[in-house]
């Protein structure tokens, strides 16, 4: 079998029906805060999509800053400090 084929192969069997994208668009719509706290439900498929790579990197943001206070935090505390105790609980 030849790779174009076996490239159409895959490409078929992948393929989505309009129903299950717009379903797959409504769940994302659910979790992106900004589409889900407006008064209107509707929201084209463009906007979701911008929206929610606006949100995936505003958590990526969110954890890089976590990440960071939380090293801040264990270089200014005791390893054997009993705080220190329960970040590491925490975090395991």
């Amino acid at each position: 079998m030849s790779s174009r084929r076996s490239a159409q192969s895959s490409n078929e069997a992948v393929r989505l029906t309009d129903a299950q994208i717009l379903q797959l668009l409504s769940k994302l719509q659910q979790l992106l805060p900004e589409i889900r706290n407006r008064r209107s439900n509707k929201a084209s498929a463009s906007k979701v999509l911008q929206e929610t790579c606006k949100y995936v990197r505003s958590l990526h943001k969110e954890i890089d800053d976590l990440s960071e206070r939380l090293s801040h935090l264990l270089s200014t505390i005791d390893d054997e400090s009993p705080e220190a105790s329960v970040i590491r609980s925490l975090i395991m």
